[in-house]
């Protein structure tokens, strides 16, 4: 795997953490829509947001808005076509959704090229998460980083990306679309400093010239960025 792919951190949480995870998701969910979760567990809020994605349940939509009550489809601008669609996009990973909550998007213009995939097996196994997390930058410099909210979403009403294959590989992402408007299940408020994946800078003129150039490039970087 190229080295500027990033793997989720370690160790995975134990079978305690793992029960006190259901059991806080449980109450969540029978609390009623949009529930705000009271999280005071030990274990960090990214390793919830990944065992409530895993538990397939509820996809995460991260945003810098703590107050959605209902997700209206948007056009996206994306060069994958699954992407780049009017609708409502969530992630089937917590970590992925966390970088979304805390981009103060809002406020700040910016410029974004990330990605979340695994690798499927042919015997129906997939590999760990692979990540990659850019912004420009501006965004890091003058820390343009905020609070923000994760929401939990029903996974029955979403469809994943379909797997594709890339240099000999089945690759699987990690992205959700829905079509038509939906209602969160709950949320989880996150802090940047609850991210715990590196982010890199680019040059914004850069950046678009190399798409331009490659569109097929992700994500993009010189032989000495990698």
């Amino acid at each position: 795997m190229r080295p500027y792919w990033l793997s989720r951190p370690g160790p995975e949480p134990d079978a305690a953490a793992r029960a006190e995870f259901d059991a806080l998701l449980a109450a969540a969910l029978a609390a009623g829509p949009a529930t705000a979760i009271d999280y005071r567990l030990t274990a960090p809020k990214w390793q919830f947001l990944c065992h409530v994605a895993c538990r397939g349940e509820a996809v995460l939509h991260g945003s810098s808005d703590p107050d959605i009550t209902r997700f209206e489809p948007r056009q996206s601008n994306d060069i994958v076509e699954f992407g780049n669609r009017e609708a409502v996009y969530a992630a089937a990973d917590g970590l992925w959704a966390m970088f979304f909550a805390i981009l103060d998007r809002p406020r700040h213009r910016m410029s974004l090229t990330n990605g979340c995939f695994q690798v499927a097996g042919e015997d129906g196994s997939v590999s760990e998460p692979y990540y990659y997390f850019a912004v420009n930058n501006e965004v890091l410099e003058q820390d343009q980083l905020s609070p923000g909210t994760v929401y939990l979403l029903p996974a029955e009403r979403f469809e994943r990306e379909a797997d594709f294959i890339e240099g000999g590989l089945t690759v699987r992402t990690a992205q959700a679309a829905c079509l038509e408007p939906v209602e969160p299940l709950a949320k989880l408020a996150v802090e940047p400093a609850d991210f715990p994946m590196r982010i890199r800078g680019y040059d914004t003129a850069t950046q678009l010239a190399r798409i331009e150039a490659d569109p097929g490039g992700f994500p993009w970087l010189a032989a000495d960025e990698i």
